[in-house]
């Protein structure tokens, strides 16, 4: 009976003691008067991202230190600049967590959120700053479940979204007309696409699907892809703590239905340039269905500065939710499904001011400071009241941001994912090659276990 209080009574003591220890360190210079805070993000003015380095240099930081300063506090915020290759910056600023050093607020791409976090680099936001202000936070409204699902890793919250894409089934009005298919097309199944694509296939010089495939393309061949279609089986690539292979077979038979049947291009999917040329041919009238992010319509068929501009865009491009394999079988029982990224931005568990670093990430994704950002550009952000405002004039964009944010899903911010995602883009090339579902299915499973080791693997 002595051991087990001897035993006991420490372990109270010492939670008792870490409780304190993080409530301590929440309330850290709480009331400090001269407050120094550092943001980092890769963006230069003058260069790499320039609209954000100047939103940050000439609209965020005078307006936030103004706004500290009416509250009695001499607030300065120092920019930190960088232009470096995003994987040399994502080496930077691991260093800096590691070693206890950065930037009070760090911009980080949300791919990288899980493994800084399972590496111990950054932490959930309840502990850096205090759950009962993190949840007091009134923008946690205008941002969907599902965006904030950007900034979250097993359940918890680790930062806030700076804002996101959607993906979406592009379709050519006009090759739709000329092959009978409505103008409001919205499939309900893959059945339902491959139907689409078959009365597409009667028209001459026509590629009906473009479903990105191989690894030429690379990443982008896993996301508007393999994820997009994996989500649509009901399985995502990464849950419950394992790499998952159920699904992947399915998503290879779409792909062999594609490319087996005559209904996509299989050389397309294996030049190098292949992904560029699938714009230009789909400018061109010559694709008749292709999946892409809302990037596409921004930027790729934009009749103004495009890189495959298509004059007539408003009214010869369609779009479409992207379904499930089924009615009711994407994840979550969802009908429809998309896939999205985005950056994130995190506060550094080793700043000296956290209520102040709090109260600047409020500040840098309030509705004024984010629409500020756009510098009047019509693009998806992560808040609903600002999109409702910015995309009003734009229906494409508009449709992403009410119907396909609140039911997309991100990738796994875990440092495996990268070979994942390259074994995928292999299982692809199979079947563009002609290998079998069954066949490309196993040696993806192989190539996973070799990559995460076999009890990572579902």
């Amino acid at each position: 009976m002595r051991r087990t209080v001897t035993f006991v009574l420490p372990v109270v003591l010492l939670a008792g003691c870490l409780g304190q220890t993080q409530d301590t360190n929440q309330q850290r210079n709480a009331d400090a008067k001269d407050v120094t805070l550092t943001i980092v993000a890769n963006a230069v003015v003058g260069g790499k991202n320039q609209r954000g380095a100047n939103w940050l240099n000439t609209w965020v930081i005078p307006k936030f230190t103004e706004a500290q300063k009416a509250k009695g506090v001499n607030m300065t915020v120092k920019f930190e600049q960088n232009g470096a290759g995003d994987e040399d910056y994502k080496t930077k600023i691991a260093l800096d967590f590691k070693t206890g050093g950065g930037g009070d607020i760090v911009e980080i791409d949300g791919i990288w959120l899980g493994e800084l976090a399972q590496a111990g680099q950054i932490k959930p936001l309840d502990d850096v700053v205090g759950k009962q202000a993190v949840d007091a936070w009134d923008g946690w409204q205008q941002i969907p479940d599902a965006v904030q699902g950007l900034g979250e890793f097993e359940g918890k919250r680790y930062g806030v979204p700076q804002g996101t894409d959607g993906r979406v089934l592009y379709f050519n009005k006009k090759l739709f007309a000329q092959a009978g298919l409505p103008a409001d097309w919205q499939p309900r199944s893959w059945d339902d696409v491959l139907a689409a694509g078959e009365k597409l296939k009667t028209l001459p010089g026509v590629s009906p699907i473009q479903l990105n495939a191989g690894t030429a393309m690379g990443e982008a061949t896993t996301m508007q892809g393999v994820l997009p279609a994996l989500v649509g089986t009901g399985t995502p690539v990464y849950e419950n703590g394992k790499w998952q292979t159920g699904g992947v077979k399915d998503v290879l038979g779409l792909y062999q239905r594609i490319y087996r049947d005559g209904l996509g291009d299989p050389v397309l999917q294996q030049e190098a340039k292949g992904r560029d040329r699938s714009f230009q041919l789909f400018a061109e009238n010559k694709i008749g269905i292709l999946l892409e992010g809302d990037y596409f319509w921004r930027s790729v068929v934009n009749p103004k500065t495009g890189v495959a501009k298509m004059a007539d865009r408003d009214t010869a491009v369609g779009w479409a939710k992207i379904p499930a394999r089924k009615p009711g079988g994407g994840v979550g029982r969802q009908d429809f499904v998309s896939m999205s990224g985005g950056g994130v931005r995190v506060i550094n568990p080793n700043t000296k001011y956290p209520k102040q670093a709090w109260e600047f990430m409020q500040f840098l994704n309030s509705a004024a400071a984010v629409k500020e950002s756009l510098a009047g550009i019509a693009q998806i952000t992560q808040r609903k009241d600002v999109n409702a405002e910015v995309l009003k004039g734009d229906p494409m964009l508009t449709f992403v941001s009410e119907q396909v944010l609140p039911i997309t899903r991100y990738r796994p911010g875990l440092a495996d994912y990268p070979k994942v995602s390259a074994a995928l883009q292999q299982a692809t090339a199979d079947i563009v090659a002609g290998r079998s579902p069954d066949d490309a299915a196993k040696a993806y499973r192989d190539a996973l276990v070799k990559a995460v080791g076999e009890g990572n693997v579902a």
